[in-house]
């Protein structure tokens, strides 16, 4: 598996040179560099650890800035690991690119989803709203907590009921790459991504195996204004 961090702009949408529009999320994706190799008999198991934008030393703890020196790097804002030997050939303090990936392959993109403060039953577990009908008492209610007297009334943990929502790790699954530039240090990928703008995620190849797209021609603009 091989993987790149990044982070979320912000959605926009794209056209084809046969006019088809296509929504994509806008991802920066700058140099990565490589911190760590882990193998089998230094580590137990086989990652390569990546980090990116850079974090003032008054501002990283010493754990975090000596780690950085061996990288001859400067202590990074997000770090996070590959699992997997694709990238193992990749050297410490070597830079990972946006070209990692091409257009046309499929990816999957890990992040925080979207904070949604205190909500109640019905909008965070899905639950059944109570009757509508004049008179009832009980509408938008967590409803019944017994416990059919089994354990003297107590509210066993993990029970379905109000309270924070969202913040969670999601993974949106088999996304299409549709443009990578180098140049500027970004991809599109057709699709929503979890996570606000400006949210840090990670894209990585497919986890379920599927065969890549036929890359799309896109409308290029800058050429157009050109002639």
């Amino acid at each position: 598996m091989k993987g790149i961090l990044g982070r979320k702009l912000g959605m926009t949408q794209v056209f084809t040179t046969d006019g088809t529009q296509i929504p994509v999320t806008v991802i920066e994706v700058v140099p990565n560099v490589v911190l760590q190799q882990k193998t089998v008999e230094t580590d137990g198991y086989i990652a390569t650890q990546l980090g990116m934008e850079d974090v003032k030393e008054r501002r990283a703890t010493k754990a975090s800035i000596g780690h950085a020196k061996k990288a001859e790097t400067a202590p990074k804002k997000f770090v996070r690991e590959i699992r997997g030997d694709e990238m193992a050939e990749y050297a410490v303090g070597s830079e990972v690119k946006a070209d990692l990936f091409a257009v046309g392959e499929v990816i999957d993109v890990t992040g925080i989803s979207k904070g949604k403060g205190f909500t109640g039953a019905i909008a965070r577990h899905n639950q059944t709203i109570g009757p509508k009908s004049h008179g009832s008492g009980f509408h938008r209610g967590v409803g019944s907590l017994a416990t059919i007297g089994r354990n003297n009334g107590i509210i066993n943990k993990g029970t379905n009921m109000a309270g924070h929502d969202g913040t969670l790790t999601t993974t949106n699954q088999n996304l299409v790459v549709i443009k990578v530039d180098t140049e500027n240090n970004y991809l599109l990928v057709k699709g929503n991504v979890p996570g606000p703008r400006k949210g840090f995620v990670v894209v990585k190849s497919a986890a379920k195996k599927k065969a890549a797209r036929v890359a799309v021609d896109l409308v290029d603009y800058a050429a157009a204004k050109e002639e």
